[in-house]
């Protein structure tokens, strides 16, 4: 099923470097596979949590409630949910990524500045440690865009950076 095919590695011409082939339109790519996997392991996170910010499943307060323990009023709940199940959904499949990570970014500012900022940096006092680690995998994936191995394809050549 896989066939290896050497290939000549750019930064050194002599260099013949084994890659992994599925097809020969389809080159497996370290830099794309690991951007499948940052955003796979992204995507699951914030659609956990976004699910159950905004339609309170797996143990989440619904958008309501969410926003009442934040003071605000029930719309945050509900944007605040929207963003991250979406942006999950954008990331995860690749189609419209840094649109998903711009939606995750304000998220994670929100989270880091309005509720994880006063207990410091410690995860296990409620501090920022995993917000701002997802905040740098958004904003990772806000640079880069979603790479290779992703349904970004399917969309017209204009919408495909975004």
């Amino acid at each position: 099923m896989f066939q290896t095919k050497l290939r000549t590695c750019r930064a050194s011409p002599g260099y013949r470097k084994p890659a992994l082939l599925v097809s020969r339109k389809f080159e497996l790519n370290e830099k794309d596979a690991a951007l499948l996997f940052i955003r796979i392991a992204a995507a699951l996170a914030f659609l956990f949590h976004g699910c159950g910010i905004l339609f309170g499943v797996l143990g989440g307060p619904g958008p309501v409630q969410f926003a009442a323990e934040m003071h605000q009023p029930a719309v945050v709940g509900y944007l605040v949910g929207l963003a991250q199940a979406a942006g999950a959904i954008a990331i995860l499949t690749g189609i419209l990524t840094r649109i998903g990570a711009a939606c995750i970014l304000v998220v994670m500012l929100g989270a880091i500045f309005l509720v994880h900022w006063p207990h410091g940096f410690d995860i296990n006092k409620g501090g920022i440690e995993y917000a701002l680690t997802q905040l740098l995998i958004a904003l990772a994936l806000l640079l880069a865009g979603a790479g290779r191995y992703s349904l970004a394809g399917s969309l017209p050549p204009a919408l495909r950076k975004l």
